[in-house]
């Protein structure tokens, strides 16, 4: 009799206990996210590059800037001897051509064809890239496109869920979902720059998801996919996109201008611990510390010491020390901001005029004038102990794109020690060599990439 009271007792709860479950999961189910798809994959391309590879035995890959275990993706082959072919992602922001996709995509590419789902495919023309934030503008001659919309800036929350759509290992058009992980990731660079505030999620993307959107579950672009965490080379559930934010800013810029210029402020900063907090007077271990500040920046000019702490910026609080240069780096060069500051454990205002980035040049279609030489190089005299047993040379820090080293197949980090049959032991030498180039003759020249000697021919068209 007691077992049969218990059980029917046990039996309502289960009862109880299933209907409310089953009502919480009607109303806060798993998204579907079919419709989403639909609508937004029109406006999704595939984007395949042609590289040179200059005769070398196996595939280079181009050499992401972020930190060893943070990988690009995109997806490499090789299908000639002496080219390369790589795969990305990318997607229309305008009806009239416009598509944004990530800058190590097209870095080096001597061809650029963008696919749409339909199967229309198109050559595409690169407005301007920005090495920095990792974003390509491209142009394919079309009207009337499928295009997908940014979110506004500052609506995204942890927790909200995210699609990526893209070519993962040359598959096409692939959706994965997931959740956003973390806003605000700080991800520096081999340089140690520091200007994106990546969104971080879980959503499986791979190889080939390089530059392709992420979405909200209303069909806008909150990221652009460029890196991943890994130990494996594919998915590791960690992925990291550029955010809207950034990519309005750096967009806006490069249609206007074809480049792009940040907010400079001249200062180098650290994290402020527990200790060090207690010692300036703060009350919490929050804002960046100024290790030191640069002559003649705009900081400098402000009356910002080394020893101050940055605790507001423009408005914006600094809870971390990588939330400053995420901040500065978006505000306009000239724009005039207070900055608050604890100096001496005391508040205080400075009036600040932001200056521009220092180096950041525009790397288009066209060779530019200031810095780039007339092979469409940047290049800096080399640390010797790079060289191995070679000797001298000068290295190559930039390659615009349609130059003449872009089409020989030259990279960022190669170094030149020969050019036609004069030695280039330093700076002095490699600009004396370039007035002796003829215009319209094939002449040869020689670097070192990664150990290996390579040669390969280029030439002045104009």
């Amino acid at each position: 009799m007691v077992g049969d009271i218990i059980l029917k007792q046990f039996l309502t709860l289960f009862l109880f206990f299933g209907i409310f479950w089953s009502g919480q999961g009607e109303s806060h189910g798993l998204p579907s996210f079919t419709g989403l798809i639909e609508r937004a994959s029109p406006a999704v391309v595939k984007i395949d590059t042609v590289q040179a590879e200059t005769h070398q035995t196996t595939p280079s890959m181009p050499q992401s800037e972020a930190p060893e275990t943070f990988q690009d993706l995109f997806e490499h082959r090789r299908n000639q001897p002496d080219l390369a072919r790589s795969t990305g992602s990318g997607f229309v922001i305008s009806s009239d051509g416009h598509v944004l996709t990530n800058y190590h995509v097209v870095v080096g590419a001597s061809e650029i064809v963008v696919r749409l789902i339909d199967r229309r495919e198109f050559d595409a023309e690169v407005i301007g890239v920005d090495s920095r934030s990792d974003l390509a503008l491209l142009k394919i001659d079309s009207t009337d496109l499928p295009f997908l919309k940014f979110a506004m800036p500052g609506k995204l929350k942890v927790g909200e869920w995210v699609l990526a759509i893209g070519s993962p290992f040359d598959l096409d058009y692939s959706a994965s979902a997931g959740i956003v992980s973390a806003i605000g990731r700080s991800i520096p660079t081999a340089k140690g720059e520091n200007y994106v505030p990546f969104v971080q999620s879980d959503v499986a993307i791979n190889p080939g998801n390089s530059g392709g959107p992420l979405l909200n579950l209303d069909g806008e672009v909150i990221g652009v996919n460029s890196q991943i965490f890994t130990r494996s080379g594919g998915s590791m559930g960690v992925s990291f996109s550029i955010p809207s934010s950034v990519a309005l800013e750096v967009v806006g810029q490069l249609m206007a201008k074809g480049s792009v210029d940040r907010g400079w402020l001249g200062v180098f900063i650290q994290n402020v611990d527990k200790d060090l907090a207690r010692s300036l007077g703060l009350v919490d271990p929050s804002g960046a510390l100024v290790a030191q500040v640069e002559p003649g920046s705009p900081a400098d000019k402000a009356g910002i010491l080394a020893g101050d702490v940055i605790i507001s910026f423009d408005g914006q609080n600094i809870l971390h020390s990588t939330d400053l240069p995420h901040i500065v780096g978006l505000i306009a060069p000239g724009k005039k901001v207070i900055a608050t500051i604890i100096r001496e454990g005391e508040a205080m205002n400075m009036n600040i005029v932001i200056g521009t980035l220092p180096g950041a040049k525009a790397m288009t279609n066209a060779i530019l004038e200031n810095g780039v030489d007339k092979l469409g190089l940047e290049v800096s005299a080399v640390d010797r102990s790079r060289v191995g047993r070679w000797r001298g040379g000068v290295v190559v820090e930039t390659v615009s794109l349609d130059s003449p080293a872009f089409h020989a197949g030259v990279k960022k980090g190669d170094i030149i020690i020969q050019i036609g049959y004069n030695s280039i032991d330093n700076l002095a030498e490699y600009r004396e060599s370039l007035k002796a180039i003829p215009v319209g003759v094939l002449v040869p020249i020689r670097f070192i990439r990664e150990g290996l000697s390579l040669n390969t021919s280029i030439k002045i068209e104009n």
